[in-house]
């Protein structure tokens, strides 16, 4: 008979987690202002608030650790993460942050001015925040399948091409700091981008002589879909494709929490000096010195093992698999998500599960509460909070997909729990006739503001 799949690790080390009585949720979520961020950690059973930093290291990156250099200049860990780097991505020059946002931050800080545009594939939470901090303007250019849930496409975190030259014909180079291309599109639905599609994104960036930024926070599961969907990449291995990714781009942001599979770390990536030189300054005054940014020697030592061991393909079809086999659960119950399942995540569609629910009363977030209070699981609301309002007229911005989020950490449950997700999932929907009324806000920052929102249920 055909050998099942297995996972291409073993566990060496285990964590206790504890289940909770539905009463103690209810006063717990309360306590929360309804807020799934404002939950302690102990509440929680099995946590799919982030994939982001919540992954479990390997032997050989806690061996790293030990060896890391603390030197405030000039590190070996420094050097050993610059190999790293170059091997994985082909950037010759890079700067160290302590995440994702801190190189958005940097980078921004050097590209982005008031007024600017940056036409994009549905930007994520922090870099559309940081374009708006700094009054400029986030376009969303993703192709218009992605917001039909119900369609199985193999890339549909694409960039519509049309759309993105239509941006670059209307504005001039000078407004146009850079295109940003998200991989995989996470509010899509952790949907892939094709390699057809990163090269016609840089050659309209070339065209109009604009930069390209790569979003790189899970560069390798989509490297990993490139692989496994795309004709004539089969043969190549996942470094290979990593390689041809990033020779398209001029820039590249990493929260290496992700796909690096450590706890804390990001990088920016540079294909030419001049422009690592720019956002020197801004490192040194908002994160570190430019050999460790905001990273100990043990964390850069970490990482530069991380980025080998994420992109090994038996390590990411173990990963990409178990995403998968929760998505084909829930198509035994007939719930909808946001199809194809995705390289991180499965998006609830709460919109086709909670049906009497307004969209002025935040219908993905009531998801989420429901299903926290049904079993112990959090996840994390795609939709109006996350959106958050125009910075213009201060209206709430009401999206077409309102998702919940239900991000696996890497490498920390097993298939059992994904079960457990399932029926969780599948006792909600069995009763969502039930739930007809939703949550108001009463406090809230006027940027980013879902991560410390306050809400009430509607009476």
């Amino acid at each position: 008979m055909e050998l099942p799949f297995a996972e291409s690790y073993k566990i060496k080390m285990v964590e206790s987690i504890r289940k909770s009585t539905r009463e103690e949720r209810l006063k717990w979520m309360s306590d929360a202002k309804y807020n799934l961020f404002n939950l302690k950690s102990d509440f929680v059973f099995i946590d799919l608030l982030t994939d982001s930093g919540t992954g479990a290291m390997s032997d050989k990156q806690w061996a790293a650790m030990m060896e890391g250099d603390e030197s405030y200049a000039g590190a070996r860990s420094y050097y050993k993460l610059k190999e790293a780097i170059f091997d994985v991505t082909g950037f010759p020059y890079f700067l160290p942050t302590h995440q994702g946002r801190a190189a958005e931050n940097v980078l921004f800080s050097s590209l982005v001015k008031a007024d600017d545009v940056l036409p994009g594939n549905s930007h994520f939470d922090t870099t559309k925040g940081h374009i708006e901090f700094r009054k400029a303007h986030a376009i969303d250019c993703t192709i218009e399948a992605a917001a039909d849930t119900t369609l199985e496409l193999p890339f549909k975190g694409n960039m519509d091409l049309n759309k993105l030259e239509n941006v670059l014909k209307k504005y001039p180079a000078e407004r146009i700091p850079c295109i940003v291309l998200t991989i995989t599109n996470n509010t899509a639905g952790g949907q892939p981008v094709s390699m057809e599609n990163i090269k016609g994104v840089s050659a309209l960036a070339k065209k109009y002589g604009v930069k390209l930024l790569i979003d790189s926070a899970r560069f390798a599961e989509n490297a990993y879909f490139i692989k496994t969907r795309e004709k004539g990449y089969e043969n190549k291995s996942i470094r290979e494709i990593t390689r041809e990714i990033f020779s398209h781009a001029d820039f590249m942001t990493m929260s290496s929490k992700k796909d690096a599979i450590v706890n804390m770390g990001g990088f920016i990536g540079f294909r030419n000096e001049q422009d690592w030189q720019k956002c020197q300054m801004y490192n040194i005054m908002f994160e570190g010195f430019i050999t460790y940014g905001g990273m100990s020697g043990r964390d850069m030592n970490a990482l530069a093992v991380g980025l080998f061991e994420g992109t090994e393909f038996d390590y990411l079809e173990t990963r990409i698999s178990q995403v998968a086999y929760l998505g084909k659960k829930l198509d035994e119950y007939g719930i909808p998500y946001q199809r194809p399942s995705g390289g991180h995540a499965i998006f609830l569609d709460a919109k086709k599960i909670l049906t009497h629910v307004p969209k002025e009363q935040l219908i993905a977030q009531t998801l989420g509460i429901e299903l926290y209070l049904e079993a112990g699981i959090r996840g994390v609301e795609i939709g109006t909070l996350l959106a958050d309002r125009d910075p213009e007229t201060r209206e709430n911005r009401y999206p077409e997909l309102e998702l919940l989020r239900l991000a696996i950490p890497r490498r920390v449950y097993t298939n059992n729990h994904m079960d457990y997700i399932a029926a969780a999932v599948r006792n909600v929907y069995e009763r969502r006739e039930k739930i007809t009324k939703g949550y108001a806000i009463t406090k809230e920052l006027p940027i980013m503001r879902h991560f410390t929102i306050e809400l009430e249920p509607v009476k």
